[in-house]
């Protein structure tokens, strides 16, 4: 069905509530292959004796190039990145499945809807740790709060075909510890003719942020809004709103960006924005 892959880095606790989640609230069974980042809080030991499949490496080698290493062991026709510090909701595997159903080709990206305290797609506070993590508040009223299908996703987690994914190469590895890799993996889908990037609102997941291995131990600070700029000519702000039209209600596959006067004026402004960025 899917392969699952899940990037770590030293939390242990949250990987174990995200896998209970995965476990308690799938609907079918799912290949599962974690990425190790150190693993010095006994995450190696605990995947070992759980039977999980598994990458690890000595140090933390970057969300990119973690999830990429991990994929190398899928062997469904689907992959799904998630976060270790994400929630998943009942029944979130049977709407991403409807929806590949309808679509009867591989060229989409599918992703969830976030529930966060403080931001995200839902603003609602279940908790902001595992320690005052509202399990029970969240599963009685995850279905009543709502956001609805939205264009242009490029948030995790999000699923797209394995043979999606090989063809493109998986994350863009200069983008370690991850940063600007998301509209970067979402540009290099679109050269390669996807349009559907649909967010589901029905396939929900509660995330407590910015806890996996976008930690820049063992990294110089990234500036990945410059190497997407330096990369593709245009910046990301500019990417989600003329071609990904993020956040807006989904009506459909997207088309090619028009060419207004707001349009040509703004890529001006990337391509100056471009040669005067070292």
């Amino acid at each position: 069905m899917i392969s699952i892959v899940i990037p770590t880095y030293n939390n242990l606790k949250y990987l174990e509530l995200c896998l209970k989640s995965l476990k308690n609230n799938s609907f079918y069974k799912h290949e599962i292959i974690i990425h190790i980042n150190e693993g010095s809080d006994g995450t190696l030991e605990f995947i070992k004796k759980q039977g999980y499949k598994y990458t690890i490496s000595e140090s933390n080698i970057g969300l990119c190039s973690a999830i990429n290493k991990a994929a190398k062991l899928v062997s469904n026709k689907y992959i799904l990145y998630s976060h270790d510090d994400m929630y998943f909701c009942p029944d979130w595997d049977r709407v991403l499945m409807k929806e590949v159903k309808i679509i009867k080709h591989d060229k989409f990206y599918f992703s969830g809807t976030m529930i966060e305290a403080y931001s995200g797609h839902i603003r609602f506070n279940f908790g902001e740790t595992l320690e005052d993590f509202k399990e029970y508040e969240l599963l009685s009223k995850y279905k009543s709060i709502n956001f609805y299908d939205h264009q242009g996703t490029h948030f995790a987690p999000h699923l797209v075909s394995t043979n999606l994914w090989n063809k493109v190469g998986g994350f863009s590895e200069e983008f370690n510890p991850g940063i600007g890799s998301d509209p970067d993996f979402n540009m290099k889908l679109w050269k390669e003719g996807v349009r559907i990037f649909k967010g589901l609102n029905d396939f929900k997941v509660y995330h407590f942020g910015s806890l996996t291995t976008r930690k820049k131990k063992n990294f110089k600070q990234n500036r990945g809004d410059r190497t997407f700029l330096k990369k593709w000519g245009i910046t990301i702000k500019f990417f989600k709103k003329h071609y990904l039209k993020s956040k807006t209600k989904y009506y459909g596959p997207l088309s090619e960006p028009k060419f207004t006067i707001t349009y040509l004026i703004e890529l001006i402004g990337c391509k100056l924005k471009s040669i005067l960025t070292i």
